[in-house]
């Protein structure tokens, strides 16, 4: 018994890191650079004129929705989810 709540709380605790990890900023800013890379890379392979500036769009794109996410994530558990 005493080794499956052990388990328990180590489950619990990757979890929890998990989700710190999902919802956290630093998650964002990466997923944001990597994107603003590979579009400058494409933009740049397939002979974009200013694909430095070009790439920014996308980029914003992903931040405007990760911001605006929570707000849906509340709309859906309570409208369409509610358990």
């Amino acid at each position: 018994m005493k080794e499956a709540i052990e388990q328990i709380k180590e489950r619990n605790k990757r979890v929890e890191t998990d989700k710190a990890w999902e919802t956290s900023k630093t998650r964002k800013i990466i997923i944001a650079l990597m994107t603003y890379i590979v579009i400058v890379i494409f933009l740049w392979s397939i002979n974009m004129p200013r694909p430095w500036l070009n790439a920014i769009v996308p980029s914003v794109g992903f931040i405007l929705s990760t911001m605006t996410l929570p707000f849906f994530k509340k709309l859906w558990l309570k409208y369409v989810y509610n358990k």
